[in-house]
């Protein structure tokens, strides 16, 4: 899982400039071997005869005097005017003048350095990338950012920002790929985020609280992970308006409660689906048969009750499947022995009577002498996304037409 998110991430930082920059051999080219760029990089309009560049001047300069420690010496040559020789600074072609460069991507990743976003990067109306991945940075995220109409990637994880969801990433019309895991954003999340038009949403690791949206529909996202924050509420059935493009599900330690929606077996391009360390109750859903592409499905550590579904057992993808720490009482099946299909599997602690390492029988008979029907469960969401608020049912999913709920070789028969 995390080496397929490494490798997405990694191509769509190489295609940011092409599909914003009408050149971007010479990027891509700095992204690989700074030196050779600058000794390469134009002379026919020097920094201080290019307004945007000068511009840039002011916002670099304004953020290295905020900058106050930088032990790998990132910033060491940040002097001067000729901003495109910075290190960790890239130029290239403005989209609107080919006669002129403009500083179109900052890569500070891993840099180590400690200090704060300025209000002036907001001068920076050119860049199409922001890398910032790993370094001491905090305060909140300039709301100056939302000049930068061209910003494609975002990504400030593993710092230490505070304060509520940055809004400001709502206003950035070509944002693709939002990354904000490790750091200590707190508060609900706005139900925007899942409006817009973007690719990878990264959240995870942060202090947001309340629920999850009730309607999540609009987005393109094909990676959602907002693990290890405190959503609590349910999974909303809406998650299948992500259908068409939702690939990678993470929602692991997010005290979600409630039965795992049907809804999430409309998800038909889903190959990974981790909703582990929560407290969801009852049955798999029949509907997970369906997901021919899953890769890797974790349900440990809930509390979900009855069988583990041959349908989803069979699945031609399925490479691992997690359900251990629960309390299913029988293995449909082949279930019983994934081993004889190649398929990693974990089932201890559960409540499986021929298998080892289960829970004693008294816990057993606690949970399953109270079932759950999932029918009857009337889960709900607050408005304005707050845990505690006026109760308002889930919004319902807008599935496509076209969206297979079961592949027809899966199907259940009936007498």
């Amino acid at each position: 899982m995390a080496s397929s998110l490494l490798c997405s991430i990694t191509i769509r930082s190489l295609l940011v400039l092409l599909l914003h920059l009408s050149s971007l051999s010479n990027y891509l080219a700095a992204k690989h071997n700074q030196h050779g760029y600058h000794r390469h990089r134009s002379h026919n309009h020097s920094p201080t005869s290019n307004q945007r560049l000068h511009q840039a001047y002011i916002a670099l300069q304004a953020w290295r005097r905020v900058i106050y420690s930088d032990p790998n010496n990132f910033t060491t040559n940040w002097v001067g005017p000729d901003v495109c020789s910075y290190k960790g600074i890239y130029c290239a072609t403005a989209t609107d003048d080919p006669k002129i460069r403009v500083v179109a991507g900052i890569d500070l990743n891993f840099a180590d350095i400690a200090g704060f976003l300025p209000n002036e990067l907001g001068l920076l109306s050119d860049l199409a990338l922001i890398h910032l991945n790993s370094n001491r940075l905090c305060g909140i995220i300039p709301q100056s950012l939302t000049n930068l109409s061209l910003l494609y990637e975002l990504d400030v994880s593993n710092n230490r920002f505070v304060g509520p969801f940055p809004s400001v990433v709502l206003s950035l019309p070509m944002l693709n790929y939002l990354d904000l895991r490790y750091n200590e954003f707190e508060g609900p999340l706005p139900p925007q985020l899942f409006q817009k038009k973007i690719d990878a949403i990264f959240i995870n690791n942060n202090r947001f609280t309340s629920a999850v949206p009730a309607f999540l529909g609009g987005t393109s996202a094909s990676v959602v992970v907002i693990a290890n924050n405190n959503f609590k509420g349910c999974l909303p059935p809406s998650i299948a308006n992500l259908a068409d493009t939702l690939e990678e599900l993470l929602l692991i330690n997010t005290s979600l409660t409630g039965c795992l929606p049907p809804e999430v077996g409309y998800l038909y391009k889903l190959r990974v689906l981790d909703v582990s360390h929560n407290k969801i109750v009852g049955p798999i859903p029949y509907s997970l048969s369906g997901l021919a592409h899953l890769e890797q499905l974790n349900l440990a550590h809930n509390l979900m009750t009855g069988i583990v579904p041959q349908g989803v057992c069979i699945l031609p993808n399925l490479a691992n499947f997690t359900f251990s720490y629960n309390f299913f009482c029988e293995e449909e099946g082949i279930c019983m022995n994934l081993t004889s299909k190649g398929i990693k599997y974990d089932d201890r602690r559960n409540c499986l009577p021929e298998k080892p390492l289960q829970r004693s029988q008294k816990e057993c008979n606690d949970t399953l002498e109270h079932p759950v029907d999932c029918f009857q469960e009337c889960c709900v969401a607050s408005e304005g996304g707050g845990a505690f608020g006026r109760a308002t049912p889930f919004a319902p999913a807008l599935v496509p037409a076209a969206t297979p709920l079961l592949s027809p070789s899966l199907a259940p028969s009936f007498p």
